[in-house]
């Protein structure tokens, strides 16, 4: 019990200071707070930068989100029924961004695609992102196949239906759950995704993470911190519905 509470105090205490000085009067972060005040937040919808960063970051993380899903989706299907040797090669290079550190990734990328291949920053950070996410849209698809009685699929084959069809009519209806958990999952990852970010934006075009990290190079109060606390509040929020509306847990444990 003390261990489970020593290692809560340890999890949780920066995000209660963080919290806190975001509510302060202070010009400057500060903990204690002095005072109690909202213009921090408000400071964050003022300010042309945070938004536009923000949208920017929304867009990315979307579209990332839907092509690993086109991507991973059948990609989780043939691993998880393939048996073969390839498999495993396979299933290794989709999870090597998982084991590859990530400013690893965000530099290769950048002289590949930006520096060698002279490519947009959008398609650039586009590609970056999904590469990164797709292991966890495998993971936690291939977890939810497991689920599936392969019976029914060889039954529909058997009655003439094609690959492609019992895929689409059979497999994906079952799967619907654990498609809206990778999203989410996935979307989450590459929202807050700093590496490959850090690497690939440039001029006019630069996701929330990277223009919170320009922001405190140059100002130290708290809209940070209240920047900060609402991300952790959506991020919170969307993974508590996931997993009381879906079980994440089963997906990805």
């Amino acid at each position: 019990m003390t261990k489970a509470r020593s290692c809560a105090i340890f999890l949780f205490a920066p995000l209660i200071v963080i919290a806190m000085t975001s509510i302060g009067t202070e010009n400057y972060i500060a903990f204690p707070p002095k005072g109690f005040t909202l213009k921090w937040f408000v400071n964050i919808f003022q300010s042309q930068s945070f938004m536009k960063s923000i949208g920017i970051s929304f867009f990315i993380s979307i579209i990332a989100t839907l092509i690993a899903l086109i991507i991973g989706t059948p990609a989780a299907y043939g691993l998880s029924r393939s048996k073969s040797k390839g498999s495993e090669v396979l299933k290794s290079f989709f999870f090597s961004p998982l084991i590859v550190p990530g400013i690893v990734i965000g530099f290769s990328l950048f002289k590949f695609l930006t520096s060698k291949l002279n490519l947009d920053i959008y398609l650039s950070l586009f590609i970056g992102h999904t590469l990164v996410i797709i292991p966890y849209i495998i993971r936690v698809i291939g977890s939810s196949l497991e689920g599936i009685d392969y019976s029914v699929e060889e039954a529909a084959l058997s009655l003439g239906c094609t690959k492609i069809k019992s895929f689409f009519i059979i497999v994906i209806p079952n799967i619907t759950s654990g498609i809206i958990a990778a999203f989410m999952l996935a979307f989450i990852n590459s929202f807050n995704n700093v590496p490959v970010s850090m690497f690939l934006t440039g001029p006019g075009v630069s996701t929330l993470p990277i223009t919170m990290m320009n922001y405190v190079e140059y100002n130290y109060d708290p809209t940070v911190s209240a920047l900060s606390v609402l991300l952790m509040i959506i991020t919170i929020g969307v993974m508590f519905v996931a997993e009381k509306t879906l079980g994440l847990g089963k997906f990805v444990g």
